[in-house]
């Protein structure tokens, strides 16, 4: 793991920049949202997640998450078949910007074109330059 700036961006994850993290799980996938994202939206009030069987498409919406701030759409960082949603994400949304890496996470799909997409994400050394990026525009 490392911070760029105070967000922190682990290792062996893929990143969108829509601000999804993927972790590739043998033959499914596990998304959610980044450290950047939640620190961004600061307390999130209420996640809606969609329910098993969707198919849901790489750079299409598919949920959402309202904070006291602002309401935002969830972006799909791949597509295929939701096999499981977060419960407790929807129950207590908070666990978002407690766990976003952990206890956070969104989503497990079944991807339909995971080689392919996966060229469309950032790796590890690109998401941190791009993390940078963003918090020079934040100064």
């Amino acid at each position: 793991m490392v911070k760029v700036e105070q967000y922190e961006v682990p290792e062996d994850l893929y990143y969108s920049k829509d601000f999804a993290w993927v972790k590739i799980e043998g033959d499914k996938a596990r998304m959610g949202i980044t450290d950047y994202a939640q620190k961004s939206l600061r307390e999130i009030v209420y996640a809606e997640l969609p329910d098993t069987g969707v198919q849901i498409k790489q750079n299409e919406p598919f949920g959402i998450l309202e904070s006291v701030k602002s309401v935002s759409d969830l972006v799909s960082a791949l597509s295929g078949t939701i096999e499981e949603t977060n419960e407790e994400v929807q129950s207590n949304p908070e666990a978002l910007n407690e766990d976003p890496y952990g206890k956070g996470w969104l989503l497990v799909i079944k991807p339909s074109n995971l080689q392919e997409e996966l060229t469309n994400l950032m790796d590890f050394n690109k998401a941190v330059e791009w993390h940078e990026t963003q918090t020079a525009d934040k100064r």
